[in-house]
């Protein structure tokens, strides 16, 4: 199964195998969020996907196994 290049380039696993994304929608059109809207989406987010799913998307990190 090939890697989805596309997908793992939005997402960074970390040491301990979490997968973090970046919020989407905040590249443009800010000024009409609050500022608490725009403080959230500066944060990344940690995403949880199911064994299933990860190994579909990306079948060479360490939650793959």
């Amino acid at each position: 199964m090939k890697t989805n290049k596309s997908y793992t380039k939005r997402i960074k696993v970390t040491k301990n195998g979490k997968l973090v994304a970046r919020k989407p929608g905040q590249n443009h059109f800010n000024a009409r969020q609050s500022g608490q809207q725009r403080l959230r989406r500066k944060r990344t987010q940690v995403l949880n996907y199911s064994k299933r799913i990860t190994r579909r998307f990306l079948p060479k990190t360490p939650t793959a196994k």
